[in-house]
């Protein structure tokens, strides 16, 4: 795998976070065709289904030979080792492994194919002449290298950028969690990614889109205040860029929902509460696993997904009979057309459109990866105008702007390595205010000179009077 530069990871991830909004914003309108369309409004069940769905990554265990590796404890030698030069190792090696093997003995082969002659014909003329002759032996003497001596030879033939990058994968591998690290971490975190995506559908039954959007926007909040908390790198720092980055964002779902007051009643909804719930899930789930694992390379995303679809599928299935006999979600069995659309919306919506969004969030950040789900808000009204040619008030296109603008500005503070020009600027308002109320030292002791010399002068001009 290509080791990318910052800049790229940063634009790799951006435009992933994008394309998972524009699957996002599918997915939804499918979601809301099968509530309401077709009738199957089992938040639950769907919920169960797509999350289950995550265990098609672990057939890689039977098409992956690295993973099947990991399963069988399988020796997997690399680099790493070759920079273990500590005394006490150097030491342990010189004694239990000696630097070259016991002499073998083997005939010498020439390049023609065959033995060249023992020279005796050229040794008895030699000696009939008075001279000295030399003799050649057939075999030659083979001593080979010990594994690790012969791994420092083969690295330091190498080039420098070669070397690196050899010793980068190496570590790469060595840093790798194992299958049962990750199956773990799954089971850890499958609960609390289940609760968030089954907040928001809740939310969705009994709230209106714009106020679950408003509120699932908080959980950009959330995420900017938990990474603090916990942060995994220094781009999780809690900034004053960051947060206004934030509240802009949600400004601007703000003013589009505003836009949409008709449909929204004046009463605060029993769905604003899941929709919180979702966002305050969500926030914990992904701040806690980039706390847990800091960049990707430890982490293999698909084996993580098929665990969590695997630890769901054998942990939240009692659900269904505490929802249907507190008549909270009755049970019941799709037809073939819903099962259809829920496996296509599964498939697509959740099984790829997930991997992509963790993957892109190693790639950027927490706050960079949740501020990307307001995004659906202005890519489903794009949605909406180009294929339901759908007109929207001019308030709408004002509260994209923001939107898009604070998730920009956010992806350009980490650029420059967290970046805070906010509480820049303010120290330097406060230096200016600070300097214009004081006294300026310099001027008062220059006037104070001043009347000193004076003083000293007239002094003079009497004293020579009266002498």
């Amino acid at each position: 795998m290509a080791i990318l530069t910052k800049s790229q990871r940063l634009v790799v991830g951006v435009v992933t976070l994008l394309v998972v909004d524009i699957i996002w914003v599918i997915s939804s309108e499918l979601t809301k065709y099968v509530f309401k369309n077709e009738g199957f409004s089992k938040p639950f069940f769907s919920t169960y289904v797509k999350t289950t769905m995550f265990m098609i990554y672990l057939f890689g265990f039977i098409i992956w030979k690295p993973w099947r590796d990991q399963c069988f404890n399988r020796p997997v030698y690399t680099l790493m080792d070759l920079n273990r030069d500590s005394d006490n190792e150097s030491e342990r090696r010189t004694i239990e492994e000696p630097l070259l093997s016991d002499s073998t003995w083997v005939p010498i082969r020439f390049h023609d194919g065959g033995d060249k002659g023992s020279g005796n014909e050229s040794d008895d003329s030699a000696a009939a002449r008075g001279l000295k002759s030399v003799r050649f032996s057939k075999l030659t003497e083979v001593r080979q290298l010990s594994d690790s001596q012969a791994d420092d030879a083969l690295l330091a033939r190498l080039s420098y950028m070669a070397t690196v990058r050899a010793q980068e994968a190496a570590l790469r591998d060595a840093t790798k969690l194992s299958v049962k690290q990750v199956a773990k971490i799954a089971l850890l975190f499958c609960i609390p990614w289940f609760l968030g995506n089954l907040s928001y559908q809740e939310a969705l039954l009994d709230t209106e889109a714009g106020i679950v959007n408003v509120l699932s926007c908080s959980s950009a909040l959330f995420t900017l205040i938990l990474a603090a908390m916990f942060p995994s790198s220094t781009g999780d720092k809690f900034s004053l860029s960051k947060f206004l980055a934030v509240v802009v964002s949600m400004g601007g779902v703000i003013l589009i929902s505003a836009s949409d007051q008709h449909r929204i009643k004046n009463y605060f909804p029993p769905g604003a509460m899941w929709s919180v719930a979702g966002a305050v899930f969500y926030a914990a789930y992904i701040v806690m696993l980039r706390r847990k694992v800091n960049t990707e390379d430890r982490l293999d995303i698909p084996m993580f997904f098929g665990f969590v679809g695997l630890f769901n599928l054998l942990i939240i299935w009692p659900g269904f009979f505490l929802l249907h006999y507190t008549k909270v979600e009755k049970f019941q069995w799709p037809t073939y057309h819903q099962w259809l659309l829920l496996t296509v919306n599964a498939l697509v919506g959740t099984v790829l459109s997930e991997l992509l969004w963790l993957w892109g969030c190693f790639l950027t950040s927490s706050l960079i990866a949740t501020l990307s789900i307001s995004l659906t808000i202005p890519l489903t009204i794009l949605f909406d105008m180009v294929l339901k040619k759908v007109k929207y008030p001019n308030l709408f296109f004002f509260g994209m702007m923001p939107m898009f603008l604070s998730f920009f500005i956010v992806t350009l503070l980490a650029h420059y390595d967290n970046w805070d020009p906010v509480t820049e600027y303010l120290h330097k308002l406060v230096s200016w205010i600070c300097c214009r109320k004081k006294p300026n030292i310099r001027s008062l002791s220059y006037r104070l000179h001043e009347v000193d010399q004076e003083q000293s002068e007239s002094l003079i001009n009497v004293n020579s009077e009266y002498s």
